[in-house]
C-alpha cells in the first residue's frame, strides 16, 4: 500500500489528536494544492473521511491515487511519511491492511503497527 493511503487511513482514527490533525489537514491541503479542491482524489478522501471503515472507499481512494500518480510525488509522499512517523508516536495506532497486488509484486495481508519506509 502507498505511504499516501497508509497515512490517511491510520490518521482517520486519530484525529482527535491535534498533533495528528494537523498533519493530516497538511497532507489533505497539498493533496488538493496539487490536484484540486475538486479532484477525484481529493473526492475519494472526503468521502472515506465519511467512512472510514469502508473496503470500497479504500480501495478507490488507492485507484485514484495511482491513477493520478499522487503516489509518485515526492512532497506528497514526504508529507504522507511525516503523518506516518507522527502516528508511530501513539502505541494504539493500528490499521488492518488488506492488500492484493497483481503482478510480480509481493501480496500483503495483516494487521498491525501504521508504518511507513521511505523508498526514495
Amino acid at each position: 500500500m502507498d505511504p499516501i493511503t497508509l497515512a490517511i487511513i491510520g490518521a482517520l482514527s486519530k484525529l482527535s489528536e491535534n498533533v495528528i490533525a494537523d498533519a493530516y489537514q497538511a497532507l489533505k491541503a497539498a493533496i488538493a494544492q496539487k490536484c484540486g479542491v475538486d479532484s477525484d482524489v481529493a473526492k475519494a478522501v472526503e468521502n472515506l473521511e465519511k467512512k472510514p471503515e469502508s473496503t470500497g472507499r479504500i480501495e478507490t481512494l488507492k485507484e485514484e491515487i495511482v491513477a493520478a500518480k499522487v503516489d509518485q510525488d515526492t512532497d506528497l509522499v514526504k508529507a504522507a511519511n511525516e503523518l506516518i512517523a507522527k502516528l508511530k508516536d501513539f502505541p494504539d495506532a493500528q490499521t488492518i491492511i488488506n492488500q492484493t497486488v497483481k503482478g510480480n509484486q509481493n501480496i500483503f495481508s495483516g494487521t498491525g503497527n501504521v508504518t511507513g519506509t521511505n523508498k526514495s
